[in-house]
């Protein structure tokens, strides 16, 4: 196809398109004269997976180029691509140097050994929960770092309806990359209304 139905089929505009050609982010069509190209289903599909990620995901054209590199390298295995896909999503905000960092850092550390989930203390959530942790502890919320638990417990349900997406193939890189991002970040969001809601409902039931 040509570019013109390119844009038609993904409804990103010409311009755009050679904006992310330009930028990496999309493979250049291949050549049948002069200023003229082919463009095949594996640049529909890589189009609407950068609109989603640019869209949805709300990344920076330099992250999308990196991610999509990472997609293009067969040498990366597909457990690390989902890895690094995760981290274009995740938020690294530290904790201040202090008792209450080291404090938190320490009760983190003991969730994940109790729960057996892998410790990765340079892992950008990982940071940003000890940052959570000794803010909690900072401001006096004790009730709420005793309920870590159970937080756990319901983000180790939400993580495993979360991978049910994936399935057991992840060989189509990009769809991986896809639910990963835009899942996760898109996710986070409905969680959050969904928790909202029950709230509301709860609280409800308790004081009404």
């Amino acid at each position: 196809m040509r570019m013109a139905e390119l844009s038609e089929t993904t409804g990103v505009p010409v311009p755009t398109i050679k904006y992310y050609m330009r930028e990496g982010l999309v493979a250049p069509g291949r050549p049948t004269g002069r200023n003229q190209a082919d463009y095949g289903e594996e640049h529909v599909r890589r189009l609407r997976l950068v609109r989603a990620l640019v869209e949805y995901g709300g990344l920076s054209i330099a992250v999308i180029r990196d991610l999509m590199g990472q997609i293009d390298n067969p040498d990366l295995e597909e457990f690390d691509l989902l890895g690094a896909a995760q981290k274009t999503v995740t938020q690294r905000k530290e904790a201040r140097p202090g008792p209450y960092k080291d404090e938190a850092e320490e009760r983190l550390h003991e969730l994940l050994v109790r729960r057996g989930w892998r410790i990765r203390t340079n892992d950008p959530a990982y940071r940003t929960a000890v940052g959570v942790l000794a803010t909690l502890d900072e401001v006096g919320r004790h009730d709420m770092i005793e309920a870590l638990d159970s937080y756990a417990e319901a983000a180790e349900k939400i993580a495993e309806a979360d991978l049910r997406l994936l399935g057991g193939d992840v060989s189509d890189r990009e769809r991986a990359v896809e639910i990963v991002v835009i899942g996760t970040s898109v996710g986070d969001t409905l969680i959050a209304t969904l928790r909202r809601l029950a709230q509301a409902t709860i609280s409800e039931r308790l004081y009404t």
